[in-house]
Order: structure tokens, then sequence, then C-alpha cells
């Protein structure tokens, strides 16, 4: 049985191909040691909740920033995809399954956010939810972008499309 999860971000990425027109593959490499994988995904959900956190205190970034509210993971989430290093001694270890599950966390999270919205369950605080939901979601399309590698071109063809939606 496919879990919600799993058919949110299947319907992303089958939205995405069709926006682009392309069939788009999760890029696949070794997986890194148990050990590793855990430690690389702790390092990302902190990254989430912290920068999440400084947004709500501070609202540096704006309503819509969601490149500028994620700096941090969105930079992580470009290190984990590496296939190349910038010196010769030091070989790139790419981490796409650590991504794929960074992706299950935050649709995890969307959904956990809007069931709390439908419910509501929102600890008297709904606009609080409904903005924590939105830069979620955004953060999803964005982290996919990545991790199905959409150019330049193709990112701002399905941002296009997105906001229309």
């Amino acid at each position: 049985m496919i879990d919600r999860v799993t058919t949110l971000l299947g319907g992303r990425r089958e939205r995405l191909g069709q926006v682009i027109g392309r069939y788009l593959s999760p890029p696949r490499g070794p997986d890194a040691p148990p050990h590793v994988r855990k430690h690389l995904m702790e390092e990302a959900t902190d990254l989430y909740w912290n920068e999440l956190e400084w947004e709500n205190i501070t609202h540096d970034a704006g309503d819509e920033a969601v490149e500028r509210m994620f700096p941090g993971l969105l930079a992580f989430v470009r290190g984990l995809l590496l296939t190349e290093s910038a010196t010769e001694s030091v070989e790139a270890e790419p981490r796409p399954e650590v991504v794929e599950e960074l992706l299950r966390f935050l649709a995890a999270r969307v959904l956990e956010l809007d069931e709390m919205i439908s419910s509501g369950e929102d600890d008297g605080e709904p606009e609080k939810v409904r903005w924590e939901l939105d830069m979620t979601d955004r953060l999803v399309d964005l982290v996919l972008y990545r991790w199905l590698e959409l150019s330049p071109q193709e990112a701002a063809r399905a941002e296009s499309v997105r906001s229309v939606h």
C-alpha cells in the first residue's frame, strides 16, 4: 500500500515531468552507511527547524522568500547532490538518498500541518500554522527541483506554472 507521503511526492514529480516535458528520475548513488545517513538527516532537519524558527522570530526574509528563509538547508541539499569536487584530492560523495529522506520528512510535515488546519488543532494560531504550511510546501518544490536536477530554465518553467495554481 502506498502511503500519503509517497503519493504527495509522486504527484509532485509527475506534475513537474509534465510541465518540463520529460521523465524525471531521481538520482541514484551508493547508499551512505547508516550512521552517516542518520547524521546527515539530523543535520538537515536541524537546519529546517532552526531556519523556520529564525524566520518566525525575525521575519527577515519576508512572506514569500522561501529561498532566503532556508539558505542553509538549500545549500546543504546542493552539497548532498554534488557529483564533482572542487579539488582533486577530495572525491565527491553525493548522497541523493539523504535528500530523498529529507523530502519525505518535509512532505510528512506538509501533511501534518494540513491536518492541523483541517481539524482545528492549530494551537490557537491558525495564521502561523498556515504560514508554516505554505513555506514548507514551497520548500518541498525547491528541494525537488534540485533533487531531480532541473536546469534553471526548467525550474523557471515549473515556477511559472506553479504560480498559476
